[in-house]
């Protein structure tokens, strides 16, 4: 293939396919805390990480993980003891960490607005391979996270006073999502971009969820979506001549829309099954539960 043959596309291919892995798989744990917009707060904080990168000529990336750790932390505490004040507190953080980006990027020698641009919405041309060994490095660390406890985060994320009758570190697990998140946003800034990094890490966990009811399979078709989707953005925006973040969200949306359109009628045969057998006397375990979302995913 002739997209093959340039050095840039081949990093650019590699970066789409670990982020259409780690967002989805933080995704769906942010899914079931009702955490959906998490990711979209991060990527604000992340924005002063980037600034302060170019001021001290030092990887962005990397600066932009730490950075991004710190205010997930921040974000974590916040919700634990800021009942009152918590929102407002939020907002002071998220939009102080992009107006941090912009003003320290502009302190930057030869630094200018023009330079957040690829880390606001995604560039191929862009990725070096110090990105992509940043973003492998990254992503191994959220799927040993998200798969190597994925019984852990899900108990938590389903219902914390349970999780933490049952002896589970909740506070250290919820921290542990809230700093895999942050990671997730970095690894996919290079690609999605900041601003619609959210996107990737929702849209395809809801997709997911109109076709199945368990979390094993959600999460694997969610992953499944994420692949798809990043790298036929990745693919349309060279071919396209597109922009490849703004390409993958929209892609994302019209998964989500396609497959909410082929489950609808899946439902209404599955329900008129569930009459027909209670209706011959079957025992009531046999029959199908109906879903409620996010709370419906069971089975890890």
């Amino acid at each position: 293939m002739e997209i093959l043959d340039y050095a840039f596309m081949q990093r650019a291919l590699l970066a789409a396919v670990l982020v259409g892995i780690t967002a989805p798989a933080v995704g769906i744990y942010l899914v079931q805390r009702r955490q959906a917009l998490m990711g979209d707060g991060i990527g604000h904080v992340a924005m002063t990480g980037v600034g302060l990168g170019f001021l001290l000529s030092w990887s962005p990336v990397w600066m932009a993980t730490a950075v991004s750790v710190v205010g997930a932390v921040l974000m974590e505490l916040i919700r634990w003891y800021g009942r009152t004040r918590g929102d407002i507190a939020l907002a002071m953080l998220f939009y102080g960490g992009m107006a941090g980006g912009v003003m320290l990027i502009n302190l930057a020698p030869g630094g200018s607005n023009a330079n957040l641009t690829s880390y606001l919405f995604g560039s191929l041309s862009t990725v070096s391979e110090s990105d992509v060994t940043a973003i492998c490095v990254l992503a191994a660390f959220v799927v040993l996270v998200t798969l190597g406890l994925r019984r852990q985060l899900f108990a938590v994320s389903q219902d914390e006073e349970f999780a933490r009758v049952t002896g589970l570190p909740v506070r250290a697990l919820n921290l542990l999502t809230a700093v895999t998140a942050a990671v997730t946003v970095t690894v996919a800034m290079r690609v999605v971009g900041l601003l619609l990094v959210s996107a990737l890490m929702v849209v395809p966990v809801a997709a997911a969820q109109q076709l199945s009811r368990s979390f094993a399979a959600t999460f694997a078709i969610a992953v499944a979506i994420g692949v798809s989707v990043t790298i036929g953005g990745t693919v349309t925006s060279y071919y396209q001549d597109v922009p490849p973040g703004a390409t993958i969200v929209l892609l994302t949306i019209g998964a989500f829309i396609l497959l909410t359109a082929l489950a609808t009628p899946l439902a209404r045969r599955r329900a008129r099954a569930v009459a027909a057998s209670q209706a011959a006397g079957d025992p009531a375990e046999c029959a199908i539960p109906a879903t409620r979302g996010a709370d419906s995913q069971v089975g890890v």
